[in-house]
């Protein structure tokens, strides 16, 4: 594996979806855009005109899929990875956000009903990360996807610990830079 070195990753949340819009989370569930959610597609593609990106990553879920694929098209080469997916909130996929929410502290080591804790979603995505870096070493990438992909991100580049990440109120900025 190439760890003398660092692999430079831009990070960006998906656009809004349907269940955002009316404070349900969506977890693993598929998810639609919004109206609102096409045109922060259609603007994150502005916003990423002028850098050079070489490979994108999202999840398989639709709302991820569909916010690429407005953004980009098919200027940049995407691949799908189901470890990028989510957390899994289980019984609580798709219920409002105020519930699953209030539990987060809770579930960062003990799984949701039927689902997994943060832990677990870290562990997917440092899998991820390992292979991506060894296949990828050169290439500058971007990863299009979820909150529970940005936590990773952040405890895994020692940002802040996951009791930081469930605690703290999400600041949605345009996107992230990582070096992996």
């Amino acid at each position: 594996m190439h760890n003398n070195f660092f692999m430079k990753i831009y990070f960006a949340t998906h656009s809004e979806t349907t269940d955002n819009a009316r404070g349900l989370a969506t977890g693993q569930n598929p998810g639609e855009l919004s109206e609102l959610g096409r045109k922060q597609s259609a603007e994150m593609g502005e916003r990423f005109k002028n850098i050079k990106i070489d490979l994108i990553f999202t999840s398989d879920l639709q709302r991820a899929k569909d916010t690429v694929a407005i953004a980009f098209g098919e200027k940049i080469p995407v691949i799908y990875d189901r470890r990028l997916r989510e957390i899994s909130y289980g019984d609580l996929n798709g219920h409002t956000t105020k519930e699953v929410y209030a539990l987060k502290p809770k579930k960062i080591k003990e799984p949701f009903p039927n689902g997994e804790s943060y832990e677990q979603a870290v562990e997917r995505v440092q899998g991820f990360l390992l292979e991506i870096k060894d296949k990828y070493p050169d290439k500058i990438i971007l990863i299009v996807d979820h909150r529970a992909t940005y936590y990773a991100l952040d405890v895994l580049t020692a940002r802040r610990t996951l009791e930081q990440c469930v605690n703290e109120e999400f600041v949605w900025q345009p996107w992230w830079e990582y070096e992996v």
